[in-house]
């Protein structure tokens, strides 16, 4: 029903602004948010698996259910491809000229602009852009059917196979976090960080990577505190297991932070003309505003509620924090992309189009909830098949 309603109200923002080119925007966005939700999920199933650990008996199966939605995000993608004329100047050049004719582009900049287009031509193209997505997604989409497929096989079996299961998942696990993190840094250069042909970042594809942790950790939380209000997750999600999670949430935001920063810092202090327009774009003309509660919304308040003991052991305070972070993850994704086309960079400014980045994302996102709420029901919520079932279902001791 969500989905419907903001659907329907993409489209009347649509009709008041009277281009489209918002909704093509904001469609990244939702497209991003919705593949971290559901690849992120894929990158920590792989990397609890081959950690181990008693954080994995609580999520494994939200884990799970986040990587099965993955057919929808492909859909959200494919959907993206017919869409490339509008946002991104090496799928069309002709919006060189459009922004000169409107003024938006100087001289100096359309030179560097058609000097980009030209020498990055071999890969930002039209043609390996379904490519390379159509690679990388047949890879996704082979580890989440392989491990979806061992799990079940895995409950099938009994404790005296533990060993074989925990070495099988381990090898493929392993193996596929590499794979991930160099397939997910291909699509977000060609979905995000292409946007500006001009520009370009070492650790872009690793903020990406954290960032998919940050926001799926938050979600895999919530889901798990939701589903404590009753049977099994009600005995299973102990105080302590609870406040472990918290802290590994703790450990990601910091992280991101880091990386984020460290980004930062080393564009600041090369001073580089080829690299500092990015950053400028998105702090003169009003934007300095949005980049400020970015860093307060994504990075500041989650990290200093987290520092709380006493947060991380209450359900309702973690909870927020943890709707806190998704929503902060959204203001992010908008913080990065809009600026890139130039009659926003330098100018925020207000337009009922500017609307389409709370329509649009809210329509994807509900869509896809609803998808991996189906997808988290198709299973029992906890694995039998586990030596730390035993473990968990103890009695917590008390702690003078």
């Amino acid at each position: 029903m969500i989905a419907v309603l903001f659907t329907v109200t993409a489209v009347v923002l649509a009709f008041l602004e009277g281009s489209m080119d918002h909704f093509f925007r904001a469609w990244v966005v939702g497209l991003v948010l919705t593949f971290g939700f559901s690849c992120g999920g894929l990158l920590l199933l792989m990397l609890q698996y081959v950690t181990g650990g008693k954080w994995g008996l609580l999520l494994r199966r939200p884990l799970e259910a986040m990587s099965r939605t993955l057919p929808l995000v492909f859909i959200y993608w494919l959907a993206l491809g017919f869409m490339l004329k509008r946002l991104y100047m090496w799928a069309n050049p002709g919006l060189v000229d459009e922004g000169l004719q409107k003024g938006l582009i100087s001289h100096a900049q359309e030179l560097l602009l058609r000097h980009a287009i030209e020498w990055k031509h071999p890969m930002l193209n039209a043609g390996t852009y379904w490519i390379v997505g159509l690679v990388c997604f047949a890879l996704w989409g082979f580890y989440t059917w392989r491990l979806s497929a061992m799990s079940v096989e895995r409950d099938k079996g009994t404790l005296a196979d533990t060993a074989y299961w925990i070495k099988k998942f381990e090898n493929i696990s392993g193996f596929g976090i590499v794979v991930y993190a160099l397939t997910m840094t291909a699509a977000v250069i060609y979905w995000v960080m292409s946007m500006d042909v001009t520009w370009y970042s070492s650790v872009y594809g690793l903020l990406f990577l954290v960032g998919q942790a940050y926001q799926v950790l938050a979600l895999a939380i919530i889901t798990a505190l939701a589903l404590s209000k009753a049977e099994p997750f009600k005995t299973i999600l102990r105080g302590t297991e609870q406040y472990d999670l918290g802290k590994f949430t703790f450990a990601f935001v910091m992280l991101n932070m880091y990386l984020a920063f460290g980004q930062f810092l080393i564009i600041w202090s090369g001073n580089l003309p080829e690299e500092i327009p990015w950053y400028m774009d998105r702090i003169n003309g009003h934007w300095g505003v949005i980049c400020t509660l970015d860093f307060m919304f994504h990075w500041l308040v989650p990290f200093s509620l987290l520092l709380s003991r006493d947060l991380k052991r209450n359900k309702k305070r973690l909870t927020r924090v943890c709707q806190w972070m998704i929503f902060a993850k959204f203001f992010d994704l908008f913080w990065l992309v809009e600026p890139n086309f130039k009659d926003a960079a330098r100018n925020l400014h207000w337009s009922w189009g500017i609307l389409e980045y709370v329509a649009v994302p809210v329509a994807m996102t509900a869509l896809w909830v609803a998808y991996y709420c189906i997808q988290l029901q198709s299973r029992p919520l906890v694995v039998t098949n586990d030596p730390h079932v035993a473990e968990i279902l103890e009695p917590e001791h008390a702690v003078a």
